[in-house]
């Protein structure tokens, strides 16, 4: 018989930091994987993750609640946009992302959360494959 699962991101599964810019906090449940990115002003993709993922732009499939501040999105193809609280988007992989202004962008996250910022070697390690050192900052 199923059940009801709740939980909390103020008590979450895992936090993973990205450098001094801010944090993913990750609830897993037996269906998925559910994060709360707090990216901080200054945050960018490239600068902040980049180095933990090892990618030349962020891989990861989004579908997410923008609960406060601003991103900026640009795609490998050269497509931009901007979100800010109260949008709900869908993001392909292939992009670089920062926050605009002075606020905290909150993105709750349905679909890419599972392994962002996680680094290669945990991805890999889960995944069963070999794993590559995770590059340094």
């Amino acid at each position: 018989m199923a059940h009801i699962s709740i939980k909390r991101f103020s008590s979450p599964d895992e936090t993973r930091p990205f450098a001094d810019k801010g944090h993913a906090e990750i609830l897993r449940f037996g269906e998925g994987t559910v994060g709360r990115g707090v990216f901080e002003p200054g945050w960018r993709w490239s600068t902040h993750v980049k180095p933990i993922a090892g990618t030349r732009s962020c891989q990861a499939a989004h579908s997410g609640y923008v609960v406060s501040g601003r991103m900026h999105l640009v795609m490998d193809d050269g497509e931009e946009a901007e979100m800010a609280a109260g949008d709900y988007v869908t993001i392909p992989p292939g992009h670089d992302a920062w926050t605009v202004g002075d606020e905290a962008c909150v993105i709750i996250d349905v679909a890419g959360m599972e392994h962002y910022a996680e680094g290669r070697t945990a991805s890999r390690a889960q995944q069963g494959t070999e794993a590559q050192p995770p590059a340094h900052h």
